[in-house]
This record gives C-alpha cells, structure tokens and sequence, in this order.
C-alpha cells in the first residue's frame, strides 16, 4: 500500500502522523511511505532520517495526496487540504468530526473512509490511542501549572514543591483518569500537596492502596469540591464527561466556587476540547495565548497539550498507532478490523457513509451501522 504522511499544517501543531521507526516497519513490510518534506522537523526527525528507514520524501503536499491510498496524519485535515483529498482514499488521524460539519461533509461527497483515533476503543473501555496523548497532558499539566504559578506570570509566586520550613503548594486533580494520574505522578515527584477527586470509590481505593505518599483523595461532589478549592494553589480538570453530560453542560466546579479561590492561583483545564466541568472556562485557548483571567485566577485551556511536546507525542502516538497501520495496509481495511476489532468504532465515514451515531446526532446526518457497509 502507499502511505503518505503529509507534514501538519495546523497552527500549533508540531506532531508528525508517524516517526522514522514506524516508517521503517512498514517498509520491512512492503510498503511505499511517502513523507512530504520537512513533516517531522518540528518533532526531531529530519528528512535524512526518514530516508535511512525507508521512506520516500515528497516536496509539496499535493503529491503526498495524490500517490498516496492512506494518509496518516496527527490532526483533522485543514481546510485547504479538502480539495486535495482523493477519491476512496483512507485517513487515519483524530478527526472531532462531531465540530467540523464542513469536514464531514467533504469526507462523505468524496466516499473517504476515516478511522477517528479518538473513538477506537477495546472491550475494556480504553482508548489505546488517545492514552498516549491523555498521559502527556497529564504530566504536562503539572509542569505548566507550576511555571504559572510564579509571580510574573500573574501566578501567586508560590513553589509547587516544599523547601525547608516551608509547606508545598497543593494541587487538586479532579479525574482518576489517565490524565489525572499521570497528573498525580508528576505533582507527587515535585512533592506537591496532593488530592485526587473521583466519583468512582474504586479508583480512589486503589490509590490509597497503592500509591503510599499521603496522597488524599475525596469523592467527587459539588460540596467536597466546594470546600477544597479556598486553599487550592493549582487546580486540574481532568474529567471526560461522556456524551449526557455534554448535552446537559453540568459543571462540577462553578462561577461561584471559582471567585472563592486564591488570587493567583491556576487552573488546567486539560479536558476542555470535549466539555469542560468548570463554568468559568469558557473558551478554547493557544499555545501563543494559553491563558486568561477571570475572578483573579490564571485559567488554562489550550485544546492541544501534547503539542508542545511534539517529539515525545509523536513516538507514543508511533508506539500504538503503527500495529493498526500495518493491518490495514497489509489485508486491508474489511480484514484490519475484523482482526483488532476496536477498529470498528474508530471508522466514523465509509464509503459515503456515515458509521458513527454521536456525530450524526450532534451533526443531524443519516448514520448506518459500520457491519452494513462493509459486510463484516
């Protein structure tokens, strides 16, 4: 199969769909990769590298598009991208097709067949290819939230972690998540003040089992988030509210309880590209622009965390990608996702159609079930 890697054209967007060692797997299994020149420099890969596993370089993205029967991307195709994409052509990339009608609507006209990264799930519940993106963000929370922290940057001029005589700032993760926990590990290896908000007792359970450094932890409510948050330094959003919550727009953490925090203090809303739980965030910010102020508190809630730390997210998007890559450019798409079949409801477009109920209700498109498609 001929695989085209286009470089990403996203403002902020640094990441590249696939590193030079999963080029390499896929040459080794006979395949073309084409790599659009420069795609990976932002990330720490240069064309050099590409070429000394395999690939082909490409100068210009309409060639990319043109030679190639699947693309893999990072992020959902920019707007001048449209025109290029071809006829039947497979695109696997984290699309949000739920926010683009526009985008959806070429897909379906040009009979493009996605795989959504953000929606393949395994039987468990997981998300193998949003994990990787959820743990950078976690990790990256902490160590954004304490340089906002400092004193010039309209931060309290508090340290996250203790000194002598001096007790640490404390953070509050609400999510037991991936993102909470890798939030958790990063805060506690700074030897913050931690406690970890959830609604699943279990979660909670497991951390006071297993994770022995006086980490606290309080069950999720209005009322317990209501008393933390007065001496609450560094404040982390790491809920994924599922579709009902979305519609219904409950925040957990709201106007009111905001004005009663710190002057000074953060918070990181790591979740707010699908819904946020806090009232006061409300609007999608930039790495350029990351943050704004609202009741003297410093709010953070750039869509893309994992952006800024292009190289690390680009090998762990490779690491869990590139086995799903290789199926579907080996058998196909029809056997790929028969073989690992959390594919199935990663593919949001096939064939004209649309496969994925979410979008079509937000969007108001006929949806038809992925089995009636392609006859699995």
């Amino acid at each position: 199969m001929k695989i085209g890697v286009p470089k990403e054209i996203k403002h902020n967007e640094a990441r590249v769909g696939i590193n030079p060692a999963g080029v390499e797997l896929l040459v080794k299994a006979g395949h073309c990769v084409y790599v659009q020149k420069d795609a990976g420099n932002l990330s720490g890969f240069t064309d050099e590298q590409y070429i000394a596993y395999g690939a082909k370089i490409i100068d210009n993205i309409e060639d990319i598009y043109n030679l190639s029967d699947l693309i893999v991307k990072v992020k959902e195709p920019h707007e001048c991208e449209y025109d290029l994409l071809k006829r039947d052509q497979i695109l696997f990339a984290f699309l949000h097709l739920d926010k683009n009608p526009k985008l959806t609507d070429v897909l379906l006209k040009k009979r493009i067949t996605t795989i959504s990264n953000e929606n393949v799930v395994c039987a468990d519940g997981s998300k193998p290819l949003l994990i990787p993106m959820s743990e950078v963000a976690g990790a990256a929370s902490v160590l954004i939230g304490a340089n906002l922290l400092q004193k010039h940057l309209g931060g309290e001029g508090i340290l996250l972690s203790s000194i002598a005589g001096i007790l640490p700032a404390k953070v509050v993760i609400i999510g037991a998540g991936t993102v909470g926990m890798n939030a958790l590990r990063v805060a506690l290896g700074l030897g913050a003040d931690v406690t970890v908000v959830d609604n699943d007792i279990n979660k909670l359970r497991s951390i006071n089992n297993h994770i022995p450094c006086g980490v606290k932890t309080v069950f999720a409510s209005k009322y317990n988030i209501e008393k933390l948050l007065p001496t609450c330094d560094l404040l982390i959003s790491a809920v994924l509210y599922d579709d009902v919550a979305q519609k219904t727009k409950s925040f957990l953490v709201t106007e009111d309880m905001v004005k009663t925090m710190k002057k000074g203090s953060v918070i990181m809303d790591v979740s707010v590209d699908r819904c946020s739980i806090i009232e006061t965030v409300d609007k999608e910010t930039t790495h350029n622009d990351p943050t704004f102020i609202k009741h003297d508190v410093i709010h953070y809630s750039v869509t893309n965390i994992p952006g800024a730390y292009p190289r690390t997210s680009t090998i762990a998007l490779t690491n869990v990608s590139i086995k799903y890559i290789l199926e579907i450019a080996n058998k196909g798409l029809v056997e790929a996702v028969k073989t690992y079949t959390e594919l199935q409801s990663g593919v949001t477009t096939c064939y004209g159609k649309l496969t994925d109920e979410y979008v079509g209700d937000v969007l108001n498109i006929p949806y038809v079930e992925l089995s009636s498609v392609i006859g699995f």
